[in-house]
């Protein structure tokens, strides 16, 4: 009977749900909650194997992109919703309701993005189940 190594080791949707680093998949990506009064504070490198996320100045720009197109799609799920459920076409109803879901939804948005780049929009950043064991050695 032979184990199966892989099964101890977190998944990676169930780590980006987490914000989990993407490299080991342990430590926090962010220092806080994602709805707080301190606002929005990513850690500069994992805790866990202190992999660095920011990877080039600036890398985290690309991230304004996933989150337009999340905020494109919350905007289109939710007016297409509230047409179903209301009928209405005041455009005073949409307006406050996608406003009000949009500002919501922003450190949601925030997050997330980042979590998608990282995970799976940059290209050479894999999981390494051997990284935490390697900076624990040192």
């Amino acid at each position: 009977m032979s184990l199966d190594k892989t099964a101890a080791h977190p998944g990676a949707f169930t780590s980006a749900l987490h914000a989990k680093c993407p490299k080991c998949r342990e430590g926090n990506m962010f220092a806080n909650p994602m709805y707080g009064l301190k606002g929005q504070q990513m850690h500069k490198n994992c805790p866990v194997c202190d992999y660095q996320f920011e990877i080039e100045p600036g890398y985290f720009y690309v991230a304004m992109f996933v989150s337009y197109a999340m905020n494109v799609a919350e905007m289109v799920t939710f007016a297409v919703g509230t047409y179903i459920l209301t009928g209405s076409e005041n455009p005073w109803l949409y307006i406050g309701i996608l406003l009000g879901v949009s500002l919501i939804l922003s450190p949601f948005n925030f997050r997330y993005s980042r979590v998608i780049l990282l995970y799976w929009l940059t290209p050479g950043l894999f999981y390494d189940p051997e990284r935490v064991a390697r900076m624990k050695k040192m």
